[in-house]
């Protein structure tokens, strides 16, 4: 079969990174089981088993080298995947055959393998996380004080600015990275725990040394780059630690499809609209269409991601006493899928978060339509202070806005709500005033004070301590 006579994954073909799609793939996977083996080993020689030194410096020499096409041979003979590998990588590192996987049990390297690649994964995440910050952040700091409608239940209310509107955007992904750093910090290994988790394998090897055992697990731990392992375990780790992982990945999903549903219904209004290259075609009927499909797809990858969280808990919910073999299958797709869909998600939330396109004036023209509405409070409490009943004025401004509002739904070119109020000796204020009183600038309280603090107190010391998290830039295929 040819690569385009058989199904592949969308998310190799077309959304996830590179460096993603490099972790979670079999040779990173099977070069970690062999690091395991190979830690094992190393532990167990030096708590007195004797292991020649040959065989380590095998193993050392084989751990990227693995025949695939030799463990598909193994595996249909013997039906289980670990040995197939146990005995490919004997074949060559023959003078440690005898002692590759001693004591251990599958669980010892599909488990910690999982628990490396998660948590690199975790820091995969962070990094493109931080770069979607770093473009918001720009996007913020050059709208901060651009008055813009804001939105309560979807109808217009009072104004906040093009800028403080992205820091909200961008707190959801703040929090997201408290949880990535907890998680990342916090996560623990299996370690060498045997069979069914009492070491007992491990207690016959060294002839009942209960200090030699828990020497040998702290050791593992820590060459594979763990501070602890988890205290106790079935066979396996708790599938507990999977579902807090996958919370936190698709917690970011969340995060960026609330973003990419904001982008949607302002490109929908013409205020703000997504990037759109110069031959793109938006529609394949409708030439002058130009769909906003890189926030409908974050939406929909978002919308995978978030039914893989409960995916986790459901799994481990049934791994009966010790474990059960059904969370095997399950976990082979919901983990890796989750981390691929996830990073494809922030890929294309940094794409568009650095090529968002403002309309200024039609930003202006929207919140003009509506801003002598919101004006109308401060009327009342003026009209109170020149001996007015407030019950009244709210009255006739209540009867004003209705038929204003009404107007405009009937096709009048501009809001005459000020006009209106202007004609109302009632009230007694010119026409030149109240225009005065519209400068939406008066109307935005402090959101572009907020946007400055909020980015020289939270975003540009995160950026500043981000390390080596970034990954490398990648375009965003198709």
């Amino acid at each position: 079969m040819t690569a385009h006579d058989r199904y592949s994954s969308p998310l190799s073909e077309r959304y996830a990174s590179r460096a993603m799609l490099e972790l979670w793939s079999p040779q990173m996977r099977h070069g970690l089981w062999r690091r395991l083996w190979l830690a094992l080993a190393e532990a167990e020689q030096k708590l007195g088993v004797p292991i020649p030194d040959e065989a380590l410096h095998q193993m050392r020499a084989h751990l990227d080298n693995i025949d695939f096409e030799g463990v598909a041979v193994y595996e249909r003979r013997f039906r289980h995947d670990v040995m197939a590998h146990v005995h490919a990588f004997g074949d060559v590192a023959p003078a440690a055959h005898k002692y590759i996987h001693f004591g251990a049990t599958s669980a010892f390297v599909t488990d910690n393998a999982d628990l490396i690649l998660m948590r690199r994964g975790l820091r995969l995440l962070r990094g493109r996380v931080l770069r979607v910050l770093r473009s918001l952040a720009a996007f913020a700091r050059e709208w901060r004080a651009v008055p813009t409608l804001g939105y309560t239940h979807l109808q217009p209310a009072q104004p906040t600015t093009v800028g403080k509107r992205a820091t909200l955007w961008m707190q959801d992904l703040v929090l997201d990275l408290a949880d990535l750093d907890y998680r990342i910090a916090s996560l623990p290994c299996r370690g060498v725990k045997g069979t069914t988790g009492t070491q007992a394998s491990f207690l016959e090897i060294f002839e009942g040394d209960h200090a030699k055992v828990r020497e040998l697990d702290r050791l593992v731990t820590a060459a594979i780059g763990f501070e602890r392992s988890i205290p106790v375990s079935g066979q396996t780790y708790s599938r507990k630690l999977d579902a807090h992982v996958l919370g936190v990945v698709s917690g970011i999903a969340a995060s960026a499809a609330k973003f990419s549903a904001d982008i949607r219904m302002l490109q929908a209004f013409g205020e703000i609209e997504e990037p759109f290259e110069s031959d793109q075609i938006g529609s394949s009927a409708m030439a002058y269409k130009r769909n906003p499909m890189r926030s409908e797809r974050i939406a929909s990858l978002a919308r995978f991601v978030g039914s893989l969280e409960p995916n986790a808990n459901q799994t481990h919910a049934v791994q009966f006493f010790e474990r059960t073999l059904d969370d095997s299958a399950n976990r082979r797709l919901a983990i890796p899928e989750s981390f691929l869909a996830t990073d494809a998600i922030l890929s294309l939330m940094e794409n568009v978060a650095s090529g968002l396109e403002v309309h200024p004036a039609r930003i202006r023209r929207r919140l003009m339509d509506e801003l002598p509405f919101m004006a109308t409070e401060e009327l009342i409490v003026r009209a109170v202070r020149g001996g007015g009943d407030r019950q009244e004025a709210h009255e006739r401004i209540r009867g004003y806005s209705i038929a204003a509002a009404r107007a405009l739904k009937d096709g009048a070119p501009h809001n005459d709500l000020l006009d209106r109020i202007a004609a109302d000796p009632a009230f007694d204020i010119d026409r030149d005033e109240l225009e005065r009183a519209m400068d939406p600038q008066r109307f935005v309280g402090r959101a572009p004070e907020q946007v400055d603090e909020f980015l020289d107190e939270v975003i540009e010391p995160l950026l500043a301590e981000r390390g080596t998290d970034e990954p490398e830039h990648e375009a965003v295929r198709v």
